[in-house]
């Protein structure tokens, strides 16, 4: 069995995100980056296959410039075989729209024919929830979105789904693409060992201009703002000063 790993570089979860004074976006510079939390999940998932004896092959692959090369060697150090970078030409300012990944990525599933397609639910930096949703509509692949448990036995797939009404379960027939959520396993730390050994297993480039599709972003960003600074409590005296105030200023009772 072959496993495909797309993986996304976001800021780092722990670092205190940064608007531009312009406030045209996030502010990057000299800022910690990371894989995805939950691509790491979907990276840590098909490594557990594979030490099963289920997968044979891991390729991860991450849409972006060069920079997204570090998130690649950390996949490979984490357990992956090899891993695919698809180069883009954007401008800083500029970024892809899930449909313009999915469909990336659909040349590739075409290209290598993995049995299952492993991704995070969502990036924590656009929140978007698409690109997964998108593959499978492209590739025509069954999908399990928000995986908690994911089981291969035979020719399928079997993967329960957080819903809101409790617990999902689906049995997919391969090949199949699994979106994972927070819930499905806990990460490993990569050692150095294997760091090392990272540093030699295959990442090969390709540039996103020989697949032939049209990258112009359909949507615009216009203005990111910082989220408004949580005011200081206050101490009242009675509760019917209490009340006068929920009622009359935060409006939040009648």
């Amino acid at each position: 069995m072959k496993v495909l790993v797309p993986i996304k570089r976001v800021i780092d979860y722990n670092v205190k995100v940064r608007v531009k004074t312009d406030n045209s976006n996030v502010d990057l510079s000299n800022t910690k980056m990371a894989i995805n939390p939950f691509c790491e999940i979907a990276v840590e998932e098909a490594v557990r296959l594979k030490e099963a004896g289920i997968a044979t092959e891991i390729i991860a692959i991450s849409i972006g410039d060069k920079s997204c090369q570090e998130q690649l060697r950390t996949a490979l150090a984490l357990g992956a075989d090899r891993a695919i970078q698809i180069e883009t030409d954007l401008q800083p300012s500029e970024s892809l729209d899930s449909i313009n990944i999915a469909k990336l990525l659909q040349k590739i599933v075409e290209e290598e024919e993995p049995q299952l397609i492993i991704l995070g639910k969502q990036a924590i930096d656009s929140d978007n929830n698409q690109t997964g949703q998108m593959l499978a509509a492209l590739t025509g692949m069954p999908q399990g979105t928000f995986a908690s448990a994911v089981k291969v036995e035979g020719d399928k797939v079997n993967v329960t789904r957080e819903v809101d009404g409790g617990l999902q379960s689906l049995a997919l027939n391969l090949p199949a693409i699994v979106t994972t959520d927070l819930r499905l396993n806990e990460p490993r730390y990569a050692s150095l060992p294997n760091i090392m050994k990272a540093k030699r297993k295959p990442l090969v480039v390709r540039s996103a201009s020989e697949f032939g599709i049209d990258l112009t972003p359909r949507t615009k960003l216009l203005k990111v703002t910082a989220p408004a600074q949580r005011q200081a409590g206050i101490v009242v005296k009675s509760i019917d000063e209490l009340v006068d105030k929920l009622k009359n200023e935060a409006k939040v009772i009648s």
